[in-house]
């Protein structure tokens, strides 16, 4: 059964950053502002009648996943026991749901090849990794479509878009990864819940590239009195607390599916560009 228009859509996490990108793709979805670990209080939003459930909640921590050493009840409620009970309370009523996961379950580069939708998480450096691995092997089980993303942007200058926070360092890590640009992961991820596809995709554009070399890009097309300094892997301890997952998935699945995302750079370049007209038009207006 593919995705049709008259189909109800209900956006858990509806407000954030990736909330927003899928309210913006269906604007008559319904977004409930429950606690997804609440299980009377979700019953009572799917009573509602949704065709298809989006979950976007969830804890990344604020400024970053640090953050969440120290909320380790809030990031366990809402990346495990809160995907279980919408997992048990959408099964039960027959709907389709579609979990927004993460790629940070990997540390390295699985040989060159990257790491597949089927290789076991390797990575725990860090509780909220933890935590996104524990959901992510258990609706492997299940029915459902569950998106890997990994350091999300796009052109804009929400807090949340990779591109911005980086723009807050004044130390840039020189470790390669993979990295999702939203418009192309919204395109990717909409023909998905068109043909109702359901079991784990990685969903990040083909390559790798360094948060330095994202910056070296922003310096050369956005801002070229922006100053920042390389930061090697070995010395990451020395401005953060818990680990971080650096890693290349392997976008293989996507491609067989045909479904094809831009190259990294490519992706990096085009957001680059977005924020540089910004930039200009505010410069202007600014005048």
């Amino acid at each position: 059964m593919r995705f049709d228009m008259t189909s109800r859509v209900m956006i858990f996490g509806g407000r954030g950053y990736l909330g927003g990108q899928f309210h913006a793709l269906y604007p008559d979805s319904v977004c409930p502002d429950v606690d997804i670990a609440d299980r009377a209080a979700v019953a009572t939003a799917l009573d509602f009648g949704p065709d298809v459930v989006v979950n976007c909640a969830g804890k990344t921590g604020r400024p970053n996943v640090d953050w969440c050493e120290t909320h380790r009840t809030a990031t366990l409620r809402a990346n495990v026991t809160g995907v279980l009970v919408l997992l048990e309370e959408c099964l039960a009523r027959g709907m389709y749901l579609v979990h927004l996961g993460s790629g940070c379950i990997y540390t390295g580069d699985n040989g060159g090849v990257g790491f597949r939708e089927e290789d076991a998480p390797n990575f725990a450096g860090s509780f909220y990794s933890r935590t996104k691995a524990w959901s992510d092997e258990i609706l492997h089980d299940f029915p459902v479509l569950n998106i890997r993303l990994r350091m999300p942007f796009d052109g804009t200058t929400s807090e949340r878009s990779l591109i911005t926070k980086l723009c807050r360092y004044t130390r840039v890590l020189t470790t390669p990864n993979s990295l999702t640009h939203l418009p192309d992961m919204m395109r990717v991820v909409s023909e998905l819940i068109n043909r109702r596809a359901t079991g784990t995709y990685n969903v990040v554009n083909p390559g790798m590239m360094s948060p330095f070399d994202v910056m070296t890009r922003y310096k050369s097309i956005v801002d070229p009195n922006h100053a920042f300094e390389p930061l090697a892997e070995n010395r990451l301890g020395e401005v953060t607390t818990a680990g971080r997952s650096n890693c290349l998935l392997n976008t293989d699945k996507l491609r067989l599916a045909g479904l094809r995302m831009p190259p990294v750079q490519e992706a990096i370049d085009t957001a680059l560009h977005q924020l540089a007209a910004h930039k200009a038009a505010m410069t202007s207006r600014a005048v």
